[in-house]
C-alpha cells in the first residue's frame, strides 16, 4: 500500500467511524484530556500583568499543541510499522481530531425540544454544547439561529480543518490543529484575564483556519446545489456577508448557510447574515443535511486529489 492510499484509506475510515459511533466518553477521548490539560494550566497561569498573561498563554498553548503534536507522532510511527493494522490505528486516532456526529446530535437534539415546545430545554441545551453567548434569554427563532451558526461554522473546525492539516502534515498536524482550537474554545475570549492570557489561542485559531474555512464556505454553497438548497442565495450571501463578523473565518459558512437556507442568521448586538427571516426549527435538520453533504463533497474532492496526484 502507498502512502497515499494509506492516508485516503485512513481518512475514509476516520470519517466513517465518526459518522457511525460518534465521540466515545470523555475519560477515553484525548481532545477531553487536551480541555483538562488546558485548564490545569490556565489555573497555574493566568494571573499577574498584561505581558505575563500573554506569556503564560502563549506557553500554554503552545505547549499543550506541542504534546498532542509529539502523541500523534508516537502513533503515527507505531502505524507504520504495522501495515494494514496500521491503518486502522492511524483513522482511530485521526477520528478522535473529528466531530460531525457530536455536532448532528446536539443540533438535533435542540431541534426536538424546540419542536416540542420546550424553551427551556433548548436554551440549556445550545448553552451547554453549541455556543458560549448567554441563551437565558434567547426566543425560539434565536435558538435556532444559534444552532445553524454553530452547524455552519463547526464544519470548519470539526472537519474541514483537521482533514486539511492530516493532509499536508499527517496526524501530528492535524493533532496540533485540534489543540489549538480546544485552546481557543477555551481561552480565547474578551474578558478579564482570558483577553490577554488567550490571545495567541485566538490568532493561532484564526491564523490556522483561514484556508479551511474558505473552502468549507465553497463546500456549503456546492451542497446547496445538490440538495435543492438555494446556491445562487448561498453564494450571494457569501460574497456579501462573510467579513460581518468579527472572525475571519465564521463568516464564510455562517453566511453561506444563512442564504442556502434562505434564512436570517443573527448575533443580537454582533451580526445579521442573509435575508429572510430567522431559522425555524425545521431548519435545522436542513442545516444539517447541508453541513454533512458539504463534508462529504470535501471528502470526495480530497480523495479525487490523491488518485489524481498522489504517489
Amino acid at each position: 500500500m502507498t502512502r497515499a492510499s494509506a492516508v485516503l484509506t485512513a481518512l475514509i475510515v476516520a470519517v466513517a467511524l465518526d459518522l457511525l459511533l460518534g465521540d466515545p466518553p470523555n475519560r477515553y477521548h484525548p481532545v477531553a484530556w487536551l480541555g483538562r490539560l488546558l485548564g490545569w494550566g490556565r489555573a497555574l497561569l493566568a494571573r499577574g500583568s498584561r505581558s505575563r498573561l500573554l506569556v503564560g498563554g502563549a506557553v500554554l498553548t503552545v505547549g499543550v499543541a506541542a504534546v498532542a503534536a509529539a502523541a500523534a507522532w508516537l502513533v503515527a510511527s507505531l502505524a507504520g510499522r504495522l501495515g494494514p493494522m496500521g491503518v486502522l490505528l492511524e483513522a482511530l486516532a485521526l477520528k478522535s481530531t473529528l466531530s460531525l456526529r457530536g455536532l448532528v446530535a446536539a443540533a438535533r437534539a435542540v431541534a426536538a425540544d424546540l419542536g416540542a415546545g420546550d424553551l427551556a430545554a433548548a436554551r440549556a441545551a445550545v448553552g451547554y454544547h453549541l455556543v458560549s453567548r448567554p441563551t437565558r434569554t434567547l426566543d425560539e427563532g434565536q435558538l435556532a439561529s444559534a444552532v445553524v451558526e454553530s452547524v455552519a461554522e463547526n464544519l470548519t473546525d470539526g472537519f474541514v480543518a483537521p482533514v486539511c492539516f492530516y493532509l499536508v502534515l499527517g496526524l501530528p498536524g492535524a493533532a496540533a490543529y485540534r489543540a489549538i482550537n480546544t485552546a481557543d474554545a477555551m481561552l480565547g475570549y474578551r474578558e478579564g484575564p482570558l483577553e490577554h492570557f488567550g490571545k495567541t489561542a485566538a490568532r493561532l485559531d484564526d491564523l490556522l483556519n483561514l484556508l479551511p474555512a474558505r473552502i468549507a464556505g465553497c463546500a456549503i454553497v456546492a451542497s446547496a446545489a445538490l440538495t435543492g438548497g438555494a446556491a445562487r442565495r448561498a453564494l450571494t450571501a457569501l460574497r456579501r456577508d462573510r467579513r460581518r463578523t468579527a472572525s475571519p473565518n465564521a463568516g464564510w459558512t455562517m453566511a453561506a448557510m444563512a442564504g442556502a437556507l434562505d434564512v436570517t442568521l443573527e448575533k443580537p448586538g454582533a451580526y445579521r447574515l442573509g435575508d429572510g427571516p430567522l431559522p425555524r426549527p425545521s431548519d435545522i435538520p436542513r442545516s444539517v443535511r447541508l453541513m454533512v453533504t458539504a463534508a462529504l463533497l470535501t471528502l470526495a474532492a480530497t480523495a479525487a486529489a490523491i488518485a489524481l496526484f498522489g504517489s
